[in-house]
């Protein structure tokens, strides 16, 4: 399964502050109203704390 766009996973993440933990950024774009391959894109990013929106689509294109 291709990765969704980065354009597509940070306008689920709006409002977020950084640094933000996985977990904050799951419940952030369920919060949002994500869809599915938004949700499972983000729950297979490694753990840890994101220090900015760039560093969440790195995340998700390297684990797609």
């Amino acid at each position: 399964m291709a990765a969704p766009n980065p354009i597509q996973v940070q306008k689920y993440l709006s409002g977020i502050d950084y640094p933000a933990s996985k977990d904050d950024i799951v419940a952030t774009a369920e919060k949002e109203g994500a869809p599915d391959d938004v949700l499972d894109a983000l729950k297979n990013i490694p753990g840890g704390d994101y220090d900015a929106p760039t560093a969440v689509s790195k995340a998700v294109t390297d684990a797609g």
